[in-house]
């Protein structure tokens, strides 16, 4: 089968945006009508030439769909972060080595306590975060961090560096059950511009580390890229094409997708783009449509209003009560933070808003049978 890579050749970026910017409202039309969307129709409904009778049609496809494959229930998750410490050079990022923050790497005793807070609020997911600076938070320490959380949780995702194959299979023997990895901008050419220096400068090893991680059997992989980084039109539409073939090739993997908009953090880095609450509206309900089956994402990035209205839309996954910096769950400063939050409810708040739209909060939704491999 052919890689992301070649497949992601088969789309050159001006074609993509010129598809997306020429959609007629006939063209349009005919993609709502279709079953199931090609990338074709996909390009059509990402138009911002769409209308608000359009724009209501695929909400509303996509509230059916969403009901149809995941009922009325919600996930709900914390961000663990284990390190700030980094060596690349991100201009956009809050952990930018030229950032002068203060730098930390959580001991395991500090893990666990992080872990005891957030199982203690309800949370049974966990996601672990860090910089990327292999000699303090490597692949040796998250094996250790992973054994430590997951004797407070059943379900451990990473949203760290990438690795080899071989790497991520150690992570599955650790417990890991899930990656999220954001190729940030699908545009090599801003890519390279954006990361100057450090590891993740490697466009392509980046690009090509969900597929190794499919390769080592993790059941869960999230992409997306960083709303605001570059032409967010182009970056959508490579984001559904890189879920969609991920979900094709590794048929046994659910598949997640994201929708990070830029935050304010250290730095001061300024979006090249604005993506607006109708556009966000439109990419999640349009992505509902070309993979049904998909998670989608919604992080406390958005406002609680926002977060609230477009749960309807699509969306299956929620943080809540999040902190982005080392430690923070149990310190009450956000010294070293990665981005500012915009949604400051605690989980029980999340939680109970959920329940009075009519929703079921989930913080457990896994067998130990269903992760044993004998099975």
């Amino acid at each position: 089968m052919m890689t992301f890579q070649q497949q992601l050749d088969k789309y050159p970026q001006a074609q993509i945006r010129e598809q997306v910017l020429s959609a007629t409202p006939q063209q349009i039309d005919q993609a709502l009508r279709r079953p199931r969307l090609s990338m074709e129709d996909f390009a059509c409904l990402l138009s911002p030439q769409i209308s608000d009778v359009q724009l209501e049609l695929i909400a509303s496809r996509a509230h059916s769909i969403t009901k149809q494959r995941f009922g009325r229930t919600i996930l709900l998750y914390a961000p663990l972060y284990l390190s700030n410490e980094c060596h690349n050079g991100c201009k956009y990022c809050g952990f930018s080595a030229d950032n002068h923050l203060y730098r930390k790497t959580l001991s395991l005793a500090e893990i666990e306590r992080e872990a005891k807070l957030l199982r203690a609020e309800g949370f049974r997911h966990m996601l672990l975060l860090t910089g990327e600076a292999p000699e303090a938070a490597g692949i040796e320490y998250l094996e250790s961090a992973v054994h430590t959380v997951k004797t407070h949780c059943g379900s451990v995702s990473l949203e760290v560096f990438p690795m080899e194959t071989d790497g991520y299979k150690r992570m599955v023997a650790a417990g890991v059950d899930g990656l999220t990895l954001y190729q940030e901008t699908y545009d090599p050419e801003l890519y390279r511009e954006l990361h100057p220096y450090g590891p993740k400068s490697d466009y392509s090893y980046r690009l090509q580390a969900p597929e190794r991680a499919g390769e080592a059997g993790l059941r869960r992989i999230g992409v997306g890229s960083l709303l605001g980084l570059g032409d967010c039109l182009t970056d959508v539409f490579y984001s559904g094409l890189h879920a969609l073939y991920l979900a094709r090739r590794f048929w046994r993997t659910q598949v997640t997708i994201s929708f990070p908009r830029m935050r304010p953090a250290e730095g001061g880095f300024q979006p090249n783009s604005i993506v607006t609450d109708r556009q966000l509206t439109q990419f999640i309900c349009a992505l509902r449509l070309l993979i049904p089956d998909a998670g989608l994402i919604l992080s406390t990035r958005e406002s609680s209003e926002l977060r609230d209205n477009l749960l309807p839309l699509g969306i299956t996954q929620m943080s809540a009560g999040s902190c982005t910096s080392p430690g923070g769950y149990g310190d009450d400063d956000n010294d070293g933070e990665q981005f500012a939050i915009n949604d400051h409810r605690t989980p029980a708040e999340m939680a109970e808003i959920l329940q009075a739209r009519g929703y079921d909060p989930v913080w457990k939704d896994w067998d130990s049978a269903f992760l044993n491999k004998a099975c």
